[in-house]
């Protein structure tokens, strides 16, 4: 259950790939109790509830620059920056509840705590539940960073979100235009408006075939969608 005051967006999206993929080679672990001020504040401002109270999270130590750069973004442009910090707080008001039979955990998406807008740096702590996948444990989707950076419309990047989520490399799925279109706009939509819609997911496509991935229209409105085999 995700709660917030307003609805998250492609770029709050790509800012959070950016920080998990920050985290991937140089998370370090936040435990329950922190022995730093810094730490006690990052894990106060997450607000661990119920079982989330003893369960590690991740601090994503870096700089406003490096996390613009792994998202591809301009790194030299203060209205970029200046994005990304409004992002951030966006994703730090939303709060979850996971329950999972019995257990039960409450906690923000992230927390961020002494960001330094003089020298850019960047503190954030990511939830329980992102830490376990950073570190390996739990489901978890991998996404690759160098197809994130290489999409330019809002419409691809979160149908590749969604794709990434159910599609595995190497490996074939069928989708409708019209499911397409629910992954993009959760809100249902008649006449024009989901015309429209269908065809910004259409022109969205090619970008997903630049990457390397195969789009097949094997009936109208129905695709064959093939992602490519990971790397290695």
């Amino acid at each position: 259950e995700f709660s917030g005051p307003e609805p998250l967006g492609a770029d709050d999206l790509r800012i959070l790939q950016g920080l998990v993929a920050m985290a991937g080679p140089n998370g370090l672990v936040l435990g329950p109790e922190p022995k730093t001020e810094g730490g006690r504040q990052l894990r106060l401002f997450l607000e661990p509830k119920w079982e989330a109270v003893t369960a590690d999270a991740m601090v994503v130590k870096g700089s406003y620059r490096a996390l613009a750069k792994e998202i591809g973004a301009e790194v030299d442009s203060g209205g970029a920056l200046k994005h990304i910090q409004d992002c951030i707080e966006r994703l730090w008001k939303v709060s979850i509840i996971a329950q999972n039979g019995r257990k039960r955990q409450g906690f923000r998406l992230l927390s961020e705590y002494a960001s330094d807008e003089a020298d850019g740096r960047l503190y954030v702590a990511l939830n329980p539940l992102i830490a376990q996948a950073v570190m390996g444990g739990g489901q978890h989707v991998r996404i690759s960073m160098d197809e994130v950076r290489a999409l330019d419309s809002e419409t691809a990047r979160l149908l590749h979100q969604r794709l990434c989520g159910w599609i595995d490399p190497g490996k074939t799925g069928k989708a409708s235009i019209d499911t397409l279109c629910g992954y993009v706009w959760p809100s249902e939509a008649s006449g024009s408006t989901m015309r429209k819609r269908r065809q910004r997911v259409r022109e969205a496509l090619p970008e997903l075939v630049a990457l390397g991935w195969t789009v097949t229209e094997f009936a109208a409105g129905k695709y064959d969608i093939t992602r490519p085999k990971a790397a290695g």
